[in-house]
């Protein structure tokens, strides 16, 4: 039997919140899965744009807007920074549209991550001041960091504005005006907006002050296609505000109310903007915006997110989707590489175990299939340089580590000597686990040893830095010294489930009804269920998917799973019941659809 950890364990209408039960009587599948994550009023599933919390909320946008205001009226010249992200992206496409039809004279300019790196730097200051000779300077999706820059900027006499969301722990630079939830001193009750929504809620509160005075003006929530794309995509936690700016923007591109560029990147993706879905803002669209960032210049994707032309629209979405294939090549060949190198490592840490059985190791431990846990005697991180590997990608191939093993996980590749000037430089991006807040782990290595990292800043989950080469192993060192310290149960992977599903629930009927419920994702968990099942047949699929035939108590017809990427000679080929760890999925083949079980774990029942 798998080994999971229940969300909710109500299992009959009386148990559950006295608000839901009305709910519970139409489905009570549906409001355990509401209560489990910790829905107790149905008022808090309303999705109506009324229920966006206030702007004034948010500490600095009251300034902002005043700034901003006076520079369209005066004619400044005022100049967008973004970041290279589809978060960066959609902030900057956002401004720029919202601010071009109030009358601002606006121009945008995106760091190239290969020569300039993050945030708002003296050097783009420079670059900025070179070719833009702006008045006013906003910063989206970065700058909460950017003292040096602010400075530079303030020298030449500009304006700066900085909206941002990301993590600090340090007063913020002395811009005229910061907005940012996560900034110290801010009350905005929701701290999980991403960049392109706090743009969102300075726009909004700017053309509401400008329609009050009878100016030049906007409606900024006909850009929530943008909004909900930049949200998904940069893994923003679905709390209710977040859920509220999702489903509007998912709204709009299903009824075609979206940029030319979105559509386009839908036909070149071959999907339907009218069956489109939460996650594919990260799956389809986002990639396939990033991989301008990770491969180029963001300014293609931004481009194409602006564009009112439906000829260029596609020829930028074209030049999108072959910088994602090529990103996705050299993903593969360096998570290749990755996997050789942790390979090897574990067999080395294996045979030290076995010959000394004693003493600490230095070396990772690869987890199997079904437990991913890892030992007190070995490494609890994934620490990885390569000379040839390319600065753009780490970012994934980090995420893909940290998936696989269970460990929070760092791929360096060398840094851009033109931004350097420094051969020695090498970036580093990170992705962690539930438990680890990879930023703080990676300030306390900072605060122990000051001259091991050159910079660093992110979140939770993901961050970024850079460091000397000469000072990997170091940082190696010290990183995994930080993990000794977190408690060994956080490096042993939870699979949780939302329960068994009733018989009338394998219909699809239920299936589509479940995925418009709500908008799933991040910190709103998508449902997953266990039960148990007959197996009427199997077969494997290209050497490693496992395609099976079930029988569900009480379901007259046989439901059909699919299992990717199984190692298949872990199949028990005698099996004649399973445990089964699915998500309810609708599969479409030659225009028909039918009930299908993706499988995301199982185990063969024994004595079955």
């Amino acid at each position: 039997m798998l080994n999971l950890t229940p969300r909710y364990t109500k299992t009959c209408i009386d148990e559950l919140p006295t608000a839901l039960q009305p709910l519970a009587a139409q489905s009570l599948t549906l409001a355990r899965l509401y209560a489990a994550r910790g829905i107790t009023e149905p008022a808090e599933l309303d999705i109506g744009l009324s229920g966006l919390l206030p702007a004034e909320q948010l500490h600095g946008v009251a300034e902002a807007v005043r700034l901003l205001d006076v520079a369209i009226d005066d004619g400044l010249r005022i100049l967008i920074v973004g970041d290279f992200d589809c978060d960066g992206a959609t902030s900057t496409a956002l401004m720029m549209r919202a601010l071009t039809k109030m009358g601002a004279v606006v121009d945008f300019l995106v760091p190239d991550r290969f020569k300039y790196g993050y945030g708002l730097t003296p050097e783009i200051v420079e670059l900025g001041i070179k070719t833009y000779q702006p008045e006013m300077i906003v910063t989206v999706d970065n700058g909460i960091s950017s003292h040096e820059g602010v400075a530079r900027a303030q020298a030449d006499g500009i304006t700066v504005i900085i909206t941002d969301h990301h993590l600090t722990t340090k007063e913020t630079p002395p811009a005229e005006a910061v907005v940012n939830p996560n900034q110290l001193d801010c009350h905005f009750t929701s701290k999980a907006l991403v960049g392109v929504g706090v743009a969102f809620y300075v726009l909004g509160r700017l053309a509401k002050l400008r329609r009050e005075a009878g100016k030049s003006t906007v409606q900024v929530s006909q850009y929530m296609d943008l909004v909900a794309l930049g949200t998904i995509a940069d893994v923003g936690v679905l709390d209710k505000n977040n859920r509220i700016l999702v489903h509007h923007g998912l709204a709009a591109i299903r009824q075609g109310r979206c940029c030319l560029g979105v559509l386009a990147l839908l036909e070149q993706a071959g999907r339907d903007p009218k069956q489109l879905h939460a996650q594919d803002f990260g799956f389809v669209l986002g990639p396939r915006i990033n991989a301008a960032g990770r491969m180029d210049n963001m300014r293609i994707g931004i481009e194409c997110l602006l564009t009112e032309d439906w000829s260029t629209a596609q020829r930028l979405a074209q030049e999108l989707e072959q910088l994602n294939r090529t990103r996705r090549q050299v993903e593969g060949e360096m998570r290749a590489q990755a996997d050789s190198i942790v390979q090897t490592l574990a067999v080395d840490a294996n045979a030290d175990d076995a010959s000394t059985r004693a003493g600490e190791s230095s070396d990772i431990i690869i987890h199997n299939q079904s437990e991913k846990t890892t030992d007190n005697d070995h490494k609890r991180s994934i620490v990885l340089y390569q000379d040839d590997w390319h600065q753009g990608v780490i970012g994934i191939v980090a995420g893909r580590l940290k998936e696989s093993h269970y460990l929070p996980s760092i791929v360096f590749a060398p840094a851009d000597t033109q931004k350097t000037g420094d051969e020695d430089a090498i970036k580093g991006s990170a992705r962690s686990i539930a438990g680890v807040h990879i930023r703080d782990a990676i300030e306390q290595v900072a605060e122990r040893y000051p001259n091991l990292i050159s910079h660093f800043g992110g979140h939770a989950m993901a961050a970024g830095l850079t460091l000397k080469r000469h000072n990997f192993e170091a940082f190696e060192a010290a990183f995994d010294d930080v993990m000794a310290q977190i408690d060994h149960t956080v490096f042993a992977e939870q699979k949780f489930t939302d329960g068994p599903l009733q018989a009338s629930d394998f219909s699809l009927w239920f299936a589509e009804h479940l995925a418009e419920a709500s908008i799933w994702g991040h910190g709103f968990a998508p449902p997953i269920f266990d039960g148990i099942f007959e197996v009427l047949s199997f077969k494997v699929l290209k050497d490693k998917h496992l395609k099976l035939s079930l029988r569900y108590p009480d379901v007259q017809y046989p439901i059909e799973a699919i299992y990717f990427n199984f190692d298949s000679s872990a199949w028990d080929y005698r099996a004649k019941q399973v445990h089964v760890l699915f998500q309810l999925d609708i599969n479409e083949w030659n225009g028909k659809q039918s009930l299908q079980l993706m499988v995301k774990d199982l185990a063969v029942v024994e004595n079955s």
